[in-house]
């Protein structure tokens, strides 16, 4: 039973990790907290209790078989604020970008359905590229699952959104369908496309400041 339970605790210290020290140590020189740090801060301490922490994407695509890491780029679950329940998910920019795979969308989806059971708040906190774009269709799915979800939470539940990266695409739809969005100045972004295609498109030269800043 201990070697079970030591097996265990290994992969959670490897799920923990996300996309590796690297790209942490990365996250932290631009001036950013990882997923997982961000919960710690938000919440009370020792509330959080996480889902779905193994959960991996299936695509066999681009050769994205061979690119598995526990959590699939979000990190999902509930604890407390000041007491409060509310559940919450945070994406992890260190895992593909944080972008939206299916698998990831689901685990988004199961946390806005047992806000909606408990009539809890749902917290999104936003640090992501948008779609996975290796899942193509499967990922813009995902999306119109966790869009119809914000329809249907609008005034049963609040829904708070907190910008704290580059988020583009579908994380910008999400959150712009929610009750509050609060955003970081200089580091967090909300654009429907970046400031290269708007120039490839409309021959507009804009900075991404100027395009989607706080």
């Amino acid at each position: 039973m201990k070697d079970i339970l030591d097996r265990l605790e290994t992969r959670r210290g490897e799920a923990r990790l996300g996309g590796g020290g690297k790209r942490i140590d990365a996250q932290h020189r631009r001036g950013k907290l990882t997923a997982r740090e961000r919960i710690e801060l938000l919440l009370d301490k020792g509330s959080f209790e996480e889902f779905d922490m193994f959960v991996e994407h299936r695509s066999s695509d681009f050769g994205m078989e061979n690119q598995k890491i526990p959590g699939d780029g979000v990190v999902t679950g509930w604890g407390t604020v000041n007491g409060r329940t509310v559940y919450l998910f945070s994406k992890d920019f260190t895992v593909f970008g944080g972008s939206l795979s299916e698998a990831h969308a689901q685990k988004i989806v199961k946390v806005q359905d047992m806000a909606m059971k408990a009539r809890c708040p749902v917290i999104g906190l936003f640090d992501a590229g948008g779609a996975r774009i290796q899942e193509g269709v499967a990922a813009l799915g995902g999306y119109g699952e966790v869009l119809k979800r914000n329809v249907m939470a609008s005034g049963v539940i609040p829904q708070i959104s907190i910008i704290m990266g580059p988020c583009a695409g579908g994380d910008v739809y999400s959150p712009a369908m929610t009750d509050f969005i609060f955003m970081v100045r200089d580091t967090s972004y909300m654009f429907d496309t970046a400031p290269d295609v708007e120039k490839t498109v409309t021959h507009e030269v804009v900075t991404v400041e100027e395009l989607g800043g706080a």
